[in-house]
């Protein structure tokens, strides 16, 4: 069996959801990727220093992997890359952007690699996708339910898009 790694996608910069779905799909066309599940999309305020950006529309996906962590972000990154994505400030707006948050029950702490990721519990925007498309995940170092997490992650809406869907333009 191959392990399930969880993807964040999110966008906040030109058309979101059709960038997205354009990130999912360069992202499934790689052997070895198989899509498990995908989240609703949710919209965000932005968080961090620069508040004075558009609202991010954000999901999760969890995919079967024969891909090494190191390749899985590999791959993301050459997908942001490819669908435009400049990284000029930082925190700032983007067109797209790609995190892996889990690899399967992996702790990992490289320079290029930090598993889980590491603002996965303070990241509502986050916590609530993830949570949809794994009720019962729990987090790798702490052992507690994610749905825990949640309830003590920072404040900060997150809007269900249901007019949205990830895997269809609707």
């Amino acid at each position: 069996m191959s392990p399930r790694a969880y993807v964040g996608l999110g966008a906040n910069l030109g058309e979101r959801a059709t960038t997205c779905r354009a990130a999912l799909a360069l992202l499934l066309e790689q052997p070895g990727i198989t899509l498990h599940q995908a989240s609703s999309f949710y919209e965000t305020e932005p968080q961090g220093p620069i508040r004075s950006q558009p609202r991010f529309l954000n999901a999760v996906v969890a995919l079967d992997t024969l891909l090494a962590p190191a390749e899985l972000l590999e791959l993301l990154l050459s997908i942001e890359d490819e669908l435009g994505r400049t990284r000029t400030v930082p925190q700032g707006p983007r067109g797209i952007d790609l995190d892996l948050l889990l690899y399967g029950e992996l702790c990992l702490d490289t320079p290029e690699l930090t598993l889980p990721h590491p603002r996965l519990l303070q990241r509502r925007f986050v916590l609530v996708p993830l949570l949809e498309v794994a009720p019962e995940l729990r987090h790798p170092q702490t052992g507690r339910r994610l749905a825990d997490h949640l309830a003590a992650a920072p404040p900060g809406e997150v809007t269900w898009c249901p007019e949205l869907n990830l895997l269809t333009a609707s």
